[in-house]
Protein backbone atom coordinates (compact mmCIF):
# COMPACT_ATOMS: atom_id res chain seq x y z
CA UNK A 1 0.00 0.00 0.00
CA UNK A 2 1.36 3.45 -0.94
CA UNK A 3 2.39 5.77 1.88
CA UNK A 4 2.34 9.55 1.75
CA UNK A 5 5.16 11.73 3.00
CA UNK A 6 3.67 13.92 5.74
CA UNK A 7 6.65 15.95 6.96
CA UNK A 8 10.36 16.59 6.55
CA UNK A 9 12.65 15.39 9.34
CA UNK A 10 15.33 17.55 10.95
CA UNK A 11 18.08 16.34 8.61
CA UNK A 12 15.99 16.65 5.47
CA UNK A 13 14.50 13.17 4.88
CA UNK A 14 10.83 12.83 4.14
CA UNK A 15 8.82 10.98 6.80
CA UNK A 16 5.63 8.97 6.34
CA UNK A 17 2.81 8.69 8.88
CA UNK A 18 4.26 5.33 9.98
CA UNK A 19 7.62 6.97 10.70
CA UNK A 20 9.47 5.66 7.66
CA UNK A 21 12.29 7.95 6.50
CA UNK A 22 12.60 8.47 2.75
CA UNK A 23 15.50 10.44 1.22
CA UNK A 24 14.37 13.49 -0.78
CA UNK A 25 10.72 13.09 0.09
CA UNK A 26 8.52 16.13 0.70
CA UNK A 27 4.94 16.31 1.97
CA UNK A 28 2.58 15.13 -0.73
CA UNK A 29 5.03 12.68 -2.30
CA UNK A 30 3.96 9.03 -2.29
CA UNK A 31 6.16 6.03 -1.53
CA UNK A 32 5.03 3.29 -3.90
CA UNK A 33 4.91 -0.41 -3.11
CA UNK A 34 8.23 -0.98 -4.88
CA UNK A 35 9.91 1.77 -2.83
CA UNK A 36 9.98 4.33 -5.63
CA UNK A 37 8.97 7.91 -4.89
CA UNK A 38 6.09 9.48 -6.82
CA UNK A 39 6.45 13.24 -6.70
CA UNK A 40 3.62 15.33 -5.34
CA UNK A 41 2.73 19.01 -5.88
CA UNK A 42 5.42 20.34 -3.51
CA UNK A 43 8.34 18.46 -5.04
CA UNK A 44 10.26 20.79 -7.35
CA UNK A 45 13.16 20.37 -9.76
CA UNK A 46 16.35 21.39 -7.91
CA UNK A 47 17.76 24.49 -9.63
CA UNK A 48 21.45 23.67 -9.13
CA UNK A 49 23.50 21.03 -10.97
CA UNK A 50 25.46 20.31 -7.76
CA UNK A 51 22.41 19.23 -5.74
CA UNK A 52 22.34 16.90 -3.83
CA UNK A 53 26.09 16.26 -3.96
CA UNK A 54 27.05 19.65 -2.52
CA UNK A 55 26.60 20.06 1.21
CA UNK A 56 25.53 23.71 0.89
CA UNK A 57 21.87 22.76 0.36
CA UNK A 58 19.76 19.84 1.56
CA UNK A 59 16.26 20.84 0.48
CA UNK A 60 16.36 22.25 -3.06
CA UNK A 61 13.77 19.66 -4.03
CA UNK A 62 11.17 21.23 -1.69
CA UNK A 63 9.08 24.16 -2.93
CA UNK A 64 8.63 27.26 -0.76
CA UNK A 65 5.42 26.00 0.85
CA UNK A 66 7.05 22.72 1.85
CA UNK A 67 10.20 24.49 3.05
CA UNK A 68 8.18 26.91 5.18
CA UNK A 69 6.35 23.93 6.65
CA UNK A 70 9.68 22.35 7.46
CA UNK A 71 10.87 25.46 9.32
CA UNK A 72 7.64 25.62 11.33
CA UNK A 73 7.77 21.92 12.18
CA UNK A 74 11.36 22.21 13.41
CA UNK A 75 10.32 24.91 15.86
CA UNK A 76 7.11 23.12 16.87
CA UNK A 77 8.98 19.88 17.48
CA UNK A 78 11.70 21.51 19.57
CA UNK A 79 9.12 23.32 21.73
CA UNK A 80 7.00 20.19 22.12
CA UNK A 81 9.96 18.34 23.61
CA UNK A 82 9.68 20.77 26.53
CA UNK A 83 5.89 20.81 26.67
CA UNK A 84 5.61 24.26 25.10
CA UNK A 85 3.19 25.65 22.52
CA UNK A 86 2.76 29.13 21.06
CA UNK A 87 1.92 31.02 17.89
CA UNK A 88 4.47 30.20 15.20
CA UNK A 89 4.31 32.77 12.45
CA UNK A 90 4.72 32.30 8.72
CA UNK A 91 8.47 32.00 8.14
CA UNK A 92 10.42 34.68 6.36
CA UNK A 93 12.42 33.15 3.48
CA UNK A 94 15.49 34.85 2.06
CA UNK A 95 15.42 34.71 -1.76
CA UNK A 96 17.89 32.75 -3.87
CA UNK A 97 21.33 34.30 -4.39
CA UNK A 98 21.05 36.48 -1.29
CA UNK A 99 23.60 35.00 1.14
CA UNK A 100 26.33 37.54 1.79
CA UNK A 101 28.80 35.39 3.70
CA UNK A 102 30.21 31.91 3.13
CA UNK A 103 33.21 29.76 3.97
CA UNK A 104 34.52 27.74 1.03
CA UNK A 105 37.19 25.05 0.93
CA UNK A 106 40.12 25.01 -1.52
CA UNK A 107 42.13 21.93 -2.46
CA UNK A 108 43.79 19.93 -5.22
CA UNK A 109 42.34 17.06 -7.23
CA UNK A 110 45.17 15.76 -9.35
CA UNK A 111 46.50 18.81 -11.16
CA UNK A 112 43.24 20.73 -10.80
CA UNK A 113 42.31 23.24 -8.11
CA UNK A 114 38.82 22.91 -6.64
CA UNK A 115 36.88 25.56 -4.72
CA UNK A 116 33.49 25.04 -3.10
CA UNK A 117 31.52 23.59 -0.22
CA UNK A 118 32.22 20.10 1.09
CA UNK A 119 30.08 17.30 -0.23
CA UNK A 120 27.24 16.27 2.07
CA UNK A 121 28.63 14.28 5.05
CA UNK A 122 32.12 14.32 3.53
CA UNK A 123 35.42 16.22 3.45
CA UNK A 124 35.49 16.03 -0.34
CA UNK A 125 35.19 19.43 -2.01
CA UNK A 126 32.53 19.91 -4.68
CA UNK A 127 34.07 22.22 -7.26
CA UNK A 128 31.59 25.10 -7.50
CA UNK A 129 30.55 25.93 -11.05
CA UNK A 130 27.22 27.50 -10.18
CA UNK A 131 25.51 28.54 -6.95
CA UNK A 132 21.93 29.55 -6.27
CA UNK A 133 22.42 30.74 -2.69
CA UNK A 134 25.45 33.07 -2.78
CA UNK A 135 25.21 36.72 -3.67
CA UNK A 136 26.56 37.24 -7.21
CA UNK A 137 29.36 39.40 -5.79
CA UNK A 138 30.65 36.34 -3.90
CA UNK A 139 30.12 33.74 -6.61
CA UNK A 140 31.90 35.89 -9.21
CA UNK A 141 35.11 35.52 -7.17
CA UNK A 142 35.10 31.69 -7.18
CA UNK A 143 36.71 31.20 -10.60
CA UNK A 144 39.35 33.93 -10.09
CA UNK A 145 40.23 32.47 -6.69
CA UNK A 146 40.56 29.02 -8.23
CA UNK A 147 43.11 30.44 -10.70
CA UNK A 148 44.91 32.52 -8.07
CA UNK A 149 45.35 29.96 -5.30
CA UNK A 150 46.28 26.78 -7.19
CA UNK A 151 50.06 27.11 -6.91
CA UNK A 152 49.91 28.63 -3.41
CA UNK A 153 48.34 25.58 -1.80
CA UNK A 154 50.40 23.33 0.43
CA UNK A 155 50.62 19.71 -0.81
CA UNK A 156 47.77 17.52 0.45
CA UNK A 157 46.37 20.35 2.57
CA UNK A 158 42.94 21.96 2.45
CA UNK A 159 42.72 25.73 2.63
CA UNK A 160 39.75 27.91 3.47
CA UNK A 161 38.31 31.09 1.99
CA UNK A 162 35.92 33.23 4.03
CA UNK A 163 33.89 35.62 1.88
CA UNK A 164 31.76 38.40 3.38
CA UNK A 165 30.02 41.18 1.50
CA UNK A 166 30.45 44.40 3.48
CA UNK A 167 29.88 48.08 2.72
CA UNK A 168 32.78 48.64 0.29
CA UNK A 169 32.77 45.23 -1.39
CA UNK A 170 33.85 41.68 -0.58
CA UNK A 171 36.07 40.96 2.42
CA UNK A 172 38.27 37.90 1.69
CA UNK A 173 40.09 36.02 4.45
CA UNK A 174 42.38 33.14 3.43
CA UNK A 175 43.37 30.38 5.86
CA UNK A 176 45.86 27.58 5.32
CA UNK A 177 47.74 29.35 2.53
CA UNK A 178 51.26 30.43 3.58
CA UNK A 179 51.82 32.97 0.76
CA UNK A 180 54.98 34.30 2.38
CA UNK A 181 57.03 35.07 -0.72
CA UNK A 182 57.16 38.60 -2.07
CA UNK A 183 55.82 37.49 -5.45
CA UNK A 184 52.82 35.86 -3.77
CA UNK A 185 52.08 38.97 -1.71
CA UNK A 186 52.28 41.07 -4.87
CA UNK A 187 49.87 38.73 -6.66
CA UNK A 188 47.42 38.88 -3.78
CA UNK A 189 47.62 42.68 -3.66
CA UNK A 190 47.00 42.88 -7.40
CA UNK A 191 44.08 40.49 -7.04
CA UNK A 192 42.51 42.75 -4.41
CA UNK A 193 42.91 45.77 -6.67
CA UNK A 194 41.74 44.04 -9.85
CA UNK A 195 38.55 42.70 -8.28
CA UNK A 196 37.74 45.74 -6.16
CA UNK A 197 37.90 43.90 -2.84
CA UNK A 198 37.09 45.70 0.38
CA UNK A 199 39.90 43.78 2.08
CA UNK A 200 42.11 40.73 1.52
CA UNK A 201 43.81 39.07 4.48
CA UNK A 202 45.69 35.87 5.30
CA UNK A 203 45.62 33.90 8.55
CA UNK A 204 48.75 31.75 8.67
CA UNK A 205 47.80 30.37 12.07
CA UNK A 206 48.63 33.34 14.29
CA UNK A 207 45.73 35.58 13.37
CA UNK A 208 44.81 37.54 10.24
CA UNK A 209 47.32 39.78 8.47
CA UNK A 210 45.84 42.36 6.12
CA UNK A 211 47.38 42.32 2.65
CA UNK A 212 45.08 44.77 0.90
CA UNK A 213 42.61 47.27 2.38
CA UNK A 214 42.12 50.51 0.45
CA UNK A 215 39.89 51.93 3.20
CA UNK A 216 38.93 50.69 6.65
CA UNK A 217 36.59 47.70 6.34
CA UNK A 218 33.11 48.47 7.68
CA UNK A 219 29.48 47.43 7.62
CA UNK A 220 26.42 49.64 7.95
CA UNK A 221 23.94 48.60 10.65
CA UNK A 222 20.71 50.58 10.99
CA UNK A 223 22.38 53.45 9.15
CA UNK A 224 25.48 53.47 11.36
CA UNK A 225 28.91 52.58 9.94
CA UNK A 226 30.66 50.03 12.15
CA UNK A 227 34.23 48.78 11.71
CA UNK A 228 34.31 45.14 10.62
CA UNK A 229 37.04 43.17 12.45
CA UNK A 230 38.37 40.07 10.69
CA UNK A 231 36.00 37.13 10.94
CA UNK A 232 33.20 39.08 12.61
CA UNK A 233 29.64 37.79 12.64
CA UNK A 234 27.12 39.25 10.22
CA UNK A 235 23.59 37.99 9.62
CA UNK A 236 23.66 35.76 6.53
CA UNK A 237 21.35 37.91 4.38
CA UNK A 238 20.34 41.56 4.40
CA UNK A 239 16.63 40.77 4.21
CA UNK A 240 17.00 38.17 6.98
CA UNK A 241 18.65 40.80 9.14
CA UNK A 242 15.76 43.18 8.49
CA UNK A 243 13.23 40.47 9.37
CA UNK A 244 14.99 39.73 12.66
CA UNK A 245 15.30 43.44 13.51
CA UNK A 246 11.58 43.92 12.85
CA UNK A 247 10.70 40.97 15.07
CA UNK A 248 12.99 42.14 17.88
CA UNK A 249 11.58 45.68 17.60
CA UNK A 250 8.10 44.27 18.10
CA UNK A 251 9.31 42.12 20.97
CA UNK A 252 10.71 45.05 22.98
CA UNK A 253 8.18 47.69 21.86
CA UNK A 254 7.41 50.23 24.55
CA UNK A 255 10.53 49.57 26.61
CA UNK A 256 12.40 52.69 27.73
CA UNK A 257 15.65 50.96 28.70
CA UNK A 258 16.96 48.03 26.63
CA UNK A 259 19.99 45.76 27.09
CA UNK A 260 21.45 43.86 24.14
CA UNK A 261 23.25 40.71 25.32
CA UNK A 262 25.58 38.80 22.97
CA UNK A 263 25.52 42.04 20.99
CA UNK A 264 28.16 41.32 18.34
CA UNK A 265 28.74 44.42 16.21
CA UNK A 266 25.42 45.90 17.32
CA UNK A 267 22.81 44.65 14.84
CA UNK A 268 20.11 44.98 17.49
CA UNK A 269 21.72 47.45 19.88
CA UNK A 270 21.86 50.09 17.16
CA UNK A 271 18.38 49.35 15.80
CA UNK A 272 16.79 49.36 19.27
CA UNK A 273 18.86 52.30 20.59
CA UNK A 274 19.88 50.10 23.49
CA UNK A 275 21.31 51.65 26.64
CA UNK A 276 23.68 48.76 27.29
CA UNK A 277 25.37 46.07 25.19
CA UNK A 278 27.53 43.13 26.28
CA UNK A 279 29.77 41.17 23.89
CA UNK A 280 32.47 38.55 24.51
CA UNK A 281 34.57 39.39 21.44
CA UNK A 282 36.98 42.16 22.36
CA UNK A 283 37.28 43.37 18.76
CA UNK A 284 33.52 43.43 18.17
CA UNK A 285 32.88 45.23 21.45
CA UNK A 286 35.51 47.83 20.61
CA UNK A 287 34.02 48.36 17.14
CA UNK A 288 30.52 48.85 18.56
CA UNK A 289 31.86 51.17 21.27
CA UNK A 290 33.50 53.41 18.67
CA UNK A 291 30.42 53.41 16.45
CA UNK A 292 27.83 54.06 19.18
CA UNK A 293 29.13 56.37 21.91
CA UNK A 294 25.62 56.60 23.33
CA UNK A 295 25.58 52.88 24.17
CA UNK A 296 27.30 51.59 27.28
CA UNK A 297 29.29 48.73 25.68
CA UNK A 298 30.95 46.16 27.93
CA UNK A 299 33.42 43.49 26.86
CA UNK A 300 31.93 40.62 28.86
CA UNK A 301 31.66 36.85 28.59
CA UNK A 302 28.05 36.16 29.53
CA UNK A 303 28.69 32.42 29.89
CA UNK A 304 31.21 33.03 32.64
CA UNK A 305 29.67 36.21 34.04
CA UNK A 306 26.00 36.69 33.15
CA UNK A 307 24.21 39.82 34.26
CA UNK A 308 22.64 39.09 37.64
CA UNK A 309 19.19 40.11 38.80
CA UNK A 310 20.54 43.26 40.45
CA UNK A 311 22.19 44.42 37.21
CA UNK A 312 19.09 43.52 35.22
CA UNK A 313 16.93 45.86 37.33
CA UNK A 314 18.11 48.73 35.13
CA UNK A 315 16.31 47.39 32.06
CA UNK A 316 12.70 47.11 30.92
CA UNK A 317 13.62 44.76 28.09
CA UNK A 318 16.48 42.47 27.10
CA UNK A 319 17.55 41.27 23.67
CA UNK A 320 19.35 37.91 23.55
CA UNK A 321 21.21 36.68 20.45
CA UNK A 322 23.50 33.89 21.68
CA UNK A 323 25.54 31.36 19.70
CA UNK A 324 24.18 27.87 18.98
CA UNK A 325 24.85 26.78 22.56
CA UNK A 326 22.06 29.08 23.75
CA UNK A 327 22.15 31.26 26.85
CA UNK A 328 21.49 28.94 29.79
CA UNK A 329 23.51 30.90 32.33
CA UNK A 330 22.03 34.26 31.36
CA UNK A 331 18.52 32.85 31.09
CA UNK A 332 18.81 31.47 34.64
CA UNK A 333 19.49 35.01 35.85
CA UNK A 334 16.68 36.47 33.72
CA UNK A 335 14.29 33.93 35.18
CA UNK A 336 14.94 35.46 38.61
CA UNK A 337 14.66 39.04 37.36
CA UNK A 338 11.83 41.54 36.90
CA UNK A 339 12.62 42.31 33.26
CA UNK A 340 9.26 42.73 31.55
CA UNK A 341 10.09 41.81 27.94
CA UNK A 342 12.64 39.55 26.31
CA UNK A 343 13.34 39.26 22.59
CA UNK A 344 15.32 36.09 21.94
CA UNK A 345 17.08 35.49 18.61
CA UNK A 346 18.33 31.94 18.06
CA UNK A 347 20.07 29.84 15.42
CA UNK A 348 19.27 26.57 17.23
CA UNK A 349 15.64 25.60 18.00
CA UNK A 350 16.81 22.95 20.48
CA UNK A 351 18.76 25.24 22.80
CA UNK A 352 16.18 28.00 22.34
CA UNK A 353 13.41 25.65 23.51
CA UNK A 354 15.49 24.57 26.51
CA UNK A 355 15.94 28.22 27.51
CA UNK A 356 12.30 29.03 26.74
CA UNK A 357 11.19 26.30 29.15
CA UNK A 358 13.16 27.90 31.99
CA UNK A 359 11.68 31.32 31.28
CA UNK A 360 8.13 29.97 31.05
CA UNK A 361 8.57 28.03 34.29
CA UNK A 362 9.66 31.30 35.93
CA UNK A 363 6.47 33.07 34.87
CA UNK A 364 7.20 34.43 31.43
CA UNK A 365 4.77 33.89 28.56
CA UNK A 366 6.13 32.85 25.19
CA UNK A 367 3.94 35.04 22.96
CA UNK A 368 5.14 34.08 19.48
CA UNK A 369 8.00 32.73 17.41
CA UNK A 370 9.05 34.10 14.02
CA UNK A 371 11.10 31.57 11.99
CA UNK A 372 13.58 33.05 9.52
CA UNK A 373 15.04 31.03 6.66
CA UNK A 374 18.25 32.91 5.91
CA UNK A 375 20.04 29.70 4.91
CA UNK A 376 17.68 28.88 2.09
CA UNK A 377 17.27 25.20 1.18
CA UNK A 378 19.37 24.13 4.18
CA UNK A 379 18.33 22.46 7.42
CA UNK A 380 19.59 25.46 9.40
CA UNK A 381 16.72 27.25 11.20
CA UNK A 382 16.82 30.70 12.76
CA UNK A 383 14.11 32.44 14.74
CA UNK A 384 13.12 35.40 16.86
CA UNK A 385 10.75 35.07 19.79
CA UNK A 386 8.95 37.32 22.27
CA UNK A 387 8.54 36.69 26.00
CA UNK A 388 6.79 38.93 28.53
CA UNK A 389 5.58 38.82 32.08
Amino acid sequence: MNELIVRIAARGDGVTASGRHVPFGVPGDAVLDDGALAYGPHHQEPPCRHFPECGGCQLQHADDEAYCGYLVSRVEGALAQHGLETEIRLPHLSPPRSRRRATLKVGKTGSSTVVGFNAEMSHRIVDMRECHILRPELFELVAPLRALLGDMLQPKRIAEVQLTLIAAGVDVLLKGIPAGRLTEIERLTSFGMDYGLARLSIDRGLGPDTIYEPQPAAVVLSGTPVAFPHGSFLQATEDGERALVEAVSEGVAGAASIADLFAGLGTFALAMKAKYAAEASRDAAAALNRAAPGVNVEHRDLYRRPLDSKELKRFDAVVLDPPRAGAAEQVAALAQSRVGRIAYVSCNPATFSRDAKELVDAGYKLKWVQPVGQFRWSTHVELAACFNR
